[in-house]
């Protein structure tokens, strides 16, 4: 396989990922970071140092556009929900555990 068939790929597997996470809005971040320990946020994040670390620059708000399909405030006001403190204590454990390892 070539580096062009890689990225192809890669890049593939990366659309896929945010069609998913698109068609599965239920699933929210925190829920995400706590199973997980990444979430749509980290994908933009990765978005944009991937971008500079190739000579773009783009800024968090694009990056995030591109993973969330609109501006983050909107999708946050449609359709992220408050945390329940169960989330918040889960996700605690779970940084926790992550940071012993």
């Amino acid at each position: 396989m070539t580096n062009s068939q890689t990225t192809e790929i890669e890049a593939a597997v990366f659309r896929r990922l945010v069609a998913h996470l698109d068609d599965r809005k239920d699933a929210q971040n925190i829920d995400l970071m706590i199973l997980a320990g990444f979430c749509r946020n980290c994908l933009s994040k990765w978005y944009k140092a991937a971008a500079h670390d190739l000579g773009q620059d783009i800024d968090m708000d694009n990056a995030q556009q591109q993973v969330y399909g609109m501006p983050y405030d909107e999708w946050k006001s449609k359709h992220q929900k408050s945390a329940t403190a169960q989330q918040l204590a889960a996700l605690e454990t779970a940084t926790a555990q992550s940071k012993e390892q």
